[in-house]
C-alpha cells in the first residue's frame, strides 16, 4: 500500500468537457517558460504541468499556478468563471492560516491586445496584502478569462508520502507531526452549526457503501454490507458523545484533507497545504474526524509507529479529558476515512488500463478491508510499565503502544508528562523539587488513573508508564482495570545500576527530570515485594520489546 499517484487528465470525469476544452489556451499559456517575464524576472527554463481531477497546477521555477478545472461533479462545481474565482480565493483564505509563506494571492490571466498575460496577485476581500513576487507590475489592460491560485513552490519530493515511500522521514517526525495539528486546530475557527458535522458522517457512509456496491466484481457485497452496517451502528451509538462534543466547540473548520501528500517538509517543519475550499461542510468537521485521516493514512503504509506517536503526542499536547473520551468514536472516523478513499480510488478505475488499473483495484480493495479492520471491536486491556528512573518504561511503552488494543494502538500515559501538566509546565522544561513532593506525585498518580479509566471507558487499550515504586500504587492502577472489566499487566524493569545512571546521562529533549543523583536516591528504595512480571532491560530497545510481547503474548507492529 506504499504506492501512490496522481490521477491524469484521462482519469477524471468529462463533466462539462466542453468548458475544459475553452480553458486549453490558458493552460497552453502558462506551459510556455516565456509567459513567466515580467518586469525584473526572467523567463524560466522549463515549465512542469501536473494535472489532478479538478485542477492543472503549473511549476515554473519558485513559482506555482494553479487553475481550476471548469468541471462540475456531484461534490463541487467549478463550471464558471465566476465559481473558479470564487473557489480560489476560498484557498487562500482556507490555507493561510496553516501555510502563510505558501499562498501568495489569487493571479488573473487576462487577454490583452498582445494575447494572454499574467495580471498582478489579488487578495481575498477579508484578507489582507501579501507582497507579490520582486519587480510584480500592475496588471495589464485585459479582460479576465480565468483565474490561479499563486503560491511559492516547494520541493515536491518533500512532501510526507514521498519521503515515506523512500523511507526518508526524520527520525523526530512523529513529535513534529502532532506539533502540527495540534497548531492548526488551536487555530481553526469553530463551526457556527455544528451538528450538521455528525449529520454528515451519515451521509458519508451511505454514500461510501452505494459507491462500492456498484463494483461487486471488486468488492464483495458481504463486505460491504457488513462495513456499512458496522459504521452506521457505531454512529448509532456514539452519536449522543459527537454531539456533546459539538456542542463544546470540538467542531472547527478545519483542514479537511489531512493526508501525508498535503503536507511538506520546508525548512525542517511539516507544512499543511492545499485544505479543503470548494465545500465547507467537508471541512467543518470534529477535530478527531480531521486528525482521523492522517492517521488512517500513516496506518495505511504501515507506520504504526508514529500513528501511535502523533496520536498521544496530540492528546499529551492538548491535556484534554474530552478528547480521550472522545476516542470511543475513533474507530468510526477512520473506518468512514478509509471508506471514503476506497470509494474515491474505485471512481477513477474506468479510466485506468493495464498495471495501473491492476494496482489501483488492490489498492481499492486494500482500503476496504481497511475500513472493516478499524471498525471491527477489539477487547480493551490495560498494562502498567514500573520500575526505577532509567529502566526505559518510556522507550518500551512507546514500541509496545502500536500494537496493544485496537488500530490505532494504545493511548500512553507517562508521569512526566501529566506532572508537568498538571504544573502548567512545557515538557521538556525542568521542575523544580518541589514539584516531586509526596503531594505532587500522589496528585500525578492519581490524573493517570482517571485519564486510564476515561481511555478503558472509550474502548481503547492503555499503556501507563510510571515508577510505581510503592505496592499502592501498583494496586491501585490494577483496579482501575478491575473496575472497568479487561485484563490487566503488570511489567516491572530492572537493569543493573551503572546502566541506568548511563542512560539518564544520555537523555536530551525528553519530559524526565531523573538525573544520575535521583537514580542512585532510587536505589535505595524498598519497593515491597513485587507481583508484576518481572523484566531484566540491559539490552536494546528492540530486544526488551521482544521479551516484554512474549511475557504478555502481543505482536511486533511496523514503524
Amino acid at each position: 500500500m506504499n504506492e501512490r499517484r496522481e490521477f491524469g487528465v484521462k482519469a477524471v470525469a468529462r463533466a462539462d468537457a466542453g468548458r475544459e476544452g475553452e480553458q486549453e489556451d490558458v493552460f497552453a499559456f502558462l506551459a510556455r517558460p516565456e509567459s513567466y517575464a515580467r518586469a525584473g524576472k526572467a523567463a524560466v527554463e522549463a515549465v512542469r504541468r501536473i494535472d489532478t481531477h479538478g485542477a492543472v497546477v503549473f511549476l515554473a521555477g519558485d513559482e506555482v499556478y494553479k487553475v481550476k478545472r471548469a468541471v462540475r461533479y456531484s461534490f463541487m462545481d467549478f463550471s464558471t468563471l465566476e465559481r473558479r474565482h470564487a473557489v480560489c480565493e476560498a484557498e487562500i483564505v482556507a490555507n493561510r492560516a496553516n501555510a502563510p509563506a505558501l499562498y501568495l494571492g489569487v493571479a488573473p490571466i487576462l487577454r490583452t491586445p498582445s494575447g494572454l498575460a499574467l495580471g498582478a496577485d489579488r487578495q481575498p476581500a477579508a484578507e489582507p496584502p501579501m507582497v507579490g513576487p520582486p519587480g510584480a507590475k500592475p496588471p495589464p489592460e485585459g479582460e479576465v478569462v480565468e483565474w490561479a491560485v499563486h503560491m511559492r513552490r516547494f520541493d515536491e519530493n518533500a512532501t510526507l508520502d514521498r519521503l515515506a515511500e523512500r523511507g526518508a522521514l526524520p527520525k523526530d517526525m512523529t513529535a513534529r507531526l502532532a506539533d502540527m495539528v495540534v497548531h492548526a486546530h488551536a487555530a481553526a475557527p469553530v463551526a457556527v452549526e455544528p451538528a450538521s458535522a455528525i449529520r454528515n458522517l451519515g451521509t458519508y457512509i451511505a454514500r461510501n457503501a452505494e459507491g462500492l456496491a456498484s463494483r461487486p466484481d471488486l468488492f464483495p457485497p458481504e463486505q460491504v454490507k457488513a462495513v456499512k452496517a458496522a459504521s452506521l451502528a457505531a454512529l448509532d451509538a456514539q452519536r449522543g458523545l459527537l454531539l456533546s462534543r459539538a456542542e463544546a466547540g470540538f467542531v472547527r473548520r478545519c483542514h479537511g484533507d489531512m493526508h501525508l501528500r498535503n503536507i511538506a517538509l520546508i525548512d525542517d517543519a511539516p507544512v499543511l497545504f492545499d485544505a479543503i475550499e470548494f465545500d465547507e461542510s467537508i471541512a467543518t468537521v470534529d477535530i478527531l474526524y480531521d486528525l482521523a485521516f492522517l492517521l488512517m493514512d500513516l496506518w495505511d503504509r504501515d507506520l504504526h509507529g508514529i500513528a501511535n506517536g502523533v496520536m498521544n503526542r496530540y492528546l499529551w499536547a492538548r491535556a484534554e479529558d474530552a478528547d480521550i473520551a472522545g476516542l470511543a468514536a475513533l474507530p468510526l472516523l477512520l473506518s468512514i476515512r478509509a471508506g471514503v478513499r476506497a470509494m474515491v480510488t474505485a471512481a477513477a478505475l474506468p479510466h485506468l488500463a493495464g498495471e495501473a488499473l491492476a494496482t489501483a483495484e488492490g489498492e481499492a480493495q486494500a482500503y476496504l478491508a481497511l475500513a472493516g479492520s478499524f471498525i471491527a471491536p477489539v477487547p480493551a486491556r490495560l498494562l502498567a510499565i514500573g520500575g526505577l528512573s532509567g529502566t526505559g518504561k518510556s522507550t518500551l511503552a512507546a514500541l509496545l503502544a502500536p500494537g496493544f488494543g485496537r488500530p490505532v494502538g494504545a493511548v500512553h500515559l507517562r508521569s512526566d508528562i501529566e506532572r508537568k501538566n498538571l504544573l502548567g509546565t512545557a515538557e521538556t522544561q525542568h521542575l523544580p523539587p518541589e514539584a516531586y513532593t509526596s503531594e505532587v506525585t500522589a496528585r500525578t498518580y492519581a490524573r493517570l488513573r482517571h485519564l486510564a479509566a476515561l481511555a478503558l471507558s472509550a474502548g481503547q487499550s492503555v499503556v501507563v508508564d510510571a515508577v510505581h515504586a510503592k505496592p499502592a500504587e501498583r494496586a491501585a492502577i490494577g483496579e482501575v482495570a478491575a473496575h472497568a472489566g479487561v485484563p490487566f499487566d503488570g511489567l516491572w524493569l530492572e537493569a543493573p545500576l551503572p546502566v541506568l545512571e548511563a542512560r539518564v546521562e544520555a537523555r536530551t529533549g525528553d519530559a524526565s527530570d531523573a538525573d544520575v543523583g535521583v537514580v542512585r536516591a532510587q536505589s535505595a528504595y524498598d519497593v515491597g515485594a513485587i507481583d508484576w512480571q518481572r523484566l531484566q532491560t540491559g539490552g536494546g530497545p528492540e530486544e526488551v520489546a521482544a521479551a516484554a510481547r512474549a511475557l504478555l503474548d502481543c505482536g511486533a507492529v511496523k514503524t
